[in-house]
């Protein structure tokens, strides 16, 4: 109406409206377009970052309670991948797509209503074109959908190899495979970068053929109109108006090929997210709330069998067992005997049957496993710290503590005079997984950790192996005191070790061998005296392994 009018007007007729009002009116409706799509864009986008981040949370706190057997299915770099560039795509997709979904829907439909108003006759040139358009779109999200869920399996290959090579970068270097892991990487990295090229050809598609059928609705329309311009059938303004109205109907069709690979993508991402999402825990938390509040530390285990799942003989063969409360109990066996297995039991670790396992005379299954994980702290055999201050290692569970009982579990774990050699001495950043440590400073760091939370029971899991005797006899006295008339599991494979508490328990082959003290089971001379007799003679604790397999040494 504008142009119709700034025309009649050059031809010197005269109009409801001036030149300045048009170019006014013109104007005002650009600005309040630009401040309602920029408000419309920030709140869009507000809203992607925060699912973003919901999402993370989620996937996150879903993977805290995942056991061994869903990382066995998942590594950690896949599960980085998904929840950093699959809800990324997601995050897109509300940000970005939002936009283009709208677009999509309100434009086709406010061009068709006013093409067809001002020219039927235009309209019916271009609705045939629209049903080849939504087919050929509807083909190629199929295509895409097939070429993203491999984009994002690679890209998980790719995150899964970096994440494992780096953490044994020792190993890689120490056997002078850097040059085979380069290779290794080149095929995963290929791979991706084939799947990434098939994904992008398909999109290329999209974005080749949609504007040429735009440009091919345009030209048609061009044409035509100008046809009927000419034999004063439409105006001027018409026309402009028809061609302004064929643009917003072809705008959603030029956006098709973006929306729909935002679209196939995030659903790819989304059905990723859910794996890990909807997964169930192993471990069932049903907390009965009939269990004592506060642990003492008696274990009774009665006729205790596990197999770990798909598994086809038991770890653990029928064992029966009573600790009491305020004992100190060594556990010892060759490789393959259940030690680990069982002290995963006692804090269900792994899914510990009903009716097997009992503390304070209430079934181990009825505890949460909140109360159960922090009453009974548990130092494990492989000393794991993370990339912090060293003493925001050792008081992990509870970062307020007093620097004075950092300090005292240090000492119980001879772990001072290593700190004081430090420049930052408790503010030592230790490095990725403790990579600046020894291995016996990090074991002392991990049983430090364990000490400074006097629960009522603590497990230790062979966190002597790489301490010398003289160090381990100085923690032992200490731990002696502190531990008191609280209840202490430790699995060692030194004599020296175990010698110290009040009673050993011998596994072989899943089964309780030998139960008694050190003199005891000296006295017996079976599997605990050769193995006494092994390590006096020769130092050679790795001995253990053959021990049980040797004639004349299995249980009577």
């Amino acid at each position: 109406m504008g142009i119709d009018e700034i025309a009649l007007q050059l031809q010197g007729g005269e109009g409801p409206h001036t030149v300045g009002a048009i170019a006014l009116i013109s104007m005002s409706c650009v600005v309040g377009r630009f401040l309602f799509v920029t408000y419309a864009r920030r709140m869009i986008r507000r809203a992607g970052i925060a699912v973003a981040y919901d999402l993370r949370q989620a996937v996150y706190g879903a993977v805290q309670h995942q056991g061994s057997e869903f990382f066995s299915h998942i590594g950690v770099g896949d599960i980085m991948t998904r929840a950093i560039q699959d809800i990324a795509l997601i995050q897109r997709l509300i940000a970005n797509g939002s936009v283009h979904f709208i677009i999509i829907i309100y434009a086709p439909l406010f061009a068709i209503t006013f093409m067809s108003w001002k020219s039927p006759a235009l309209t019916m040139l271009i609705l045939p074109v629209l049903p080849i358009l939504f087919g050929y779109a509807w083909w190629i999200s199929r295509e895409m959908a097939a070429t993203s869920k491999v984009v994002q399996e690679r890209l998980s290959d790719l995150s899964a190899h970096v994440q494992e090579n780096l953490s044994g970068i020792r190993t890689v270097q120490a056997m002078a495979q850097e040059e085979n892991e380069i290779a290794r990487f080149w095929q995963t990295n290929d791979a991706y970068g084939v799947a990434f090229y098939r994904q992008a050809r398909v999109q290329s598609l999209m974005s080749a053929w949609m504007p040429l059928f735009a440009g091919i609705a345009q030209l048609v329309i061009l044409v035509y109109g100008g046809k009927l311009v000419l034999d004063d059938e439409m105006s001027v303004g018409d026309l402009v108006f028809f061609l302004f109205c064929l643009n917003m109907l072809l705008q959603p069709i030029r956006m098709a090929g973006m929306f729909i690979t935002l679209v196939q993508r995030a659903i790819v991402g989304s059905r990723r997210l859910g794996e890990i999402l909807e997964a169930e825990p192993e471990i069932a938390d049903t907390p009965t709330r009939k269990t004592p509040d506060i642990i003492t530390g008696a274990f009774e285990l009665r006729d205790l069998s596990f197999t770990y799942p798909g598994a086809s003989e038991p770890s653990l063969k029928s064992l029966n067992l009573v600790i009491e409360h305020g004992e100190s109990i060594g556990i010892v066996g060759r490789v393959g005997a259940g030690k680990s297995t069982l002290l995963k039991l006692f804090t269900r670790m792994v899914d510990t049957p009903k009716g097997v396992l009992y503390i304070d005379g209430s079934d181990v299954c009825d505890f949460p496993l909140m109360q159960l994980r922090s009453q009974v702290a548990q130092v494990l055999q492989d000393p794991f710290l993370f990339g912090e201050p060293l003493r925001n290692n050792i008081s992990y569970d509870e970062p307020g503590r007093r620097i004075d009982q950092v300090w005292s579990s240090a000492d119980a774990a001879a772990l001072r005079g290593t700190i004081e050699s430090f420049p930052a001495q408790m503010e030592t950043v230790v490095g990725e997984r403790g990579v600046t440590l020894s291995g016996g400073q990090k074991q002392r760091t991990t049983l430090a950790r364990g000490l400074i939370r006097e629960a009522p029971v603590l497990i230790l899991d062979d966190c002597f192996s790489s301490v010398d005797t003289e160090t381990e006899e100085h923690i032992l006295g200490r731990l002696k005191t502190m531990r008191g008339d609280r209840t202490t599991i430790l699995v060692s494979h030194r004599v020296s070790t175990l010698r110290h508490c009040d009673r050993i328990v011998v596994l072989n082959e899943g089964e309780i061998a030998e139960v008694g003290s050190h003199e005891a089971l000296l006295r017996a001379d079976r599997i605990y005296a050769e193995l006494e007799r092994v390590q006096t003679q020769s130092g050679d604790r790795s001995q253990l392994d053959d021990l049980s397999t040797d004639e004349g040494l299995s249980p009577a």
